[in-house]
C-alpha cells in the first residue's frame, strides 16, 4: 500500500530537531480530500509522524502566510497529484513553494500519482493541459509548468501499481 511505503521513508516526529512538522501534505481537495489523503493523514498520525493538511483553507489565489510557514516548516512534503491538481491555482502555488524548499531547505518531495499519468504531469498533457488553456496568460503559468515537471521527474509513488 502506498502509505506503508510512504511511512517507511518518512521520519518519525521523535526524530525532528528544528521543523515543527514531519510532513506536509499537498493535495487538490476534490480529488483525495475523503478518500486518500484523509486516509494517508490517519495513517501518518498514528505512527506519531506529526502532519500538516489543510482542510479549512479558503478559496482564493495566493498562498496564506501560515500554509507557507506551514511548508517551510515540514521536514517532507508529500505532493499528491490527481486528476484536477493542476486546475487548482492553489495548489500550483503550494507546488512552486514546495518545490522552493526542495532546492532552498534541502527539504525531501515525495510525488504520488493518485490516479493519473506520471507522464500526464511531467509534460502537462491529458488532464493537465487542458487545465492549462485554462490558466493562459496567468503570471506565474511557466513557473506552475517547471515545477510540476520537476516534481514528477522524482523518484515517487503511482497508486496505479499499487491497491
Amino acid at each position: 500500500m502506498v502509505e506503508q511505503r510512504i511511512m517507511s521513508v518518512v521520519p518519525s516526529s521523535s526524530n525532528s530537531c528544528t521543523k515543527k512538522y514531519d510532513v506536509f501534505i499537498s493535495y487538490r481537495g476534490k480529488d483525495t480530500r475523503k478518500n486518500f489523503s484523509s486516509h494517508l493523514y490517519e495513517a501518518l498520525m498514528q505512527k506519531k509522524v506529526e502532519t500538516y493538511i489543510d482542510e479549512d483553507i479558503e478559496k482564493g489565489d495566493e498562498i496564506s502566510a501560515a500554509l507557507m510557514k506551514a511548508i517551510e516548516d515540514s521536514r517532507v512534503s508529500i505532493v499528491v497529484f490527481s486528476e484536477n491538481f493542476a486546475s487548482s491555482k492553489w495548489c500550483l502555488n503550494e507546488l512552486i513553494k514546495i518545490m522552493d524548499c526542495k532546492k532552498e531547505l534541502g527539504q525531501i518531495v515525495i510525488p504520488v500519482f493518485y490516479s493519473t499519468d506520471p507522464s500526464h504531469v511531467r509534460n502537462q498533457t491529458g488532464r493537465f493541459m487542458e487545465s492549462f488553456v485554462k490558466h493562459e496568460g496567468e503570471p506565474n503559468c511557466i513557473k506552475w509548468k517547471t515545477a510540476l515537471t520537476q516534481a514528477a521527474n522524482l523518484a515517487g509513488w503511482s497508486s496505479q501499481n499499487y491497491r
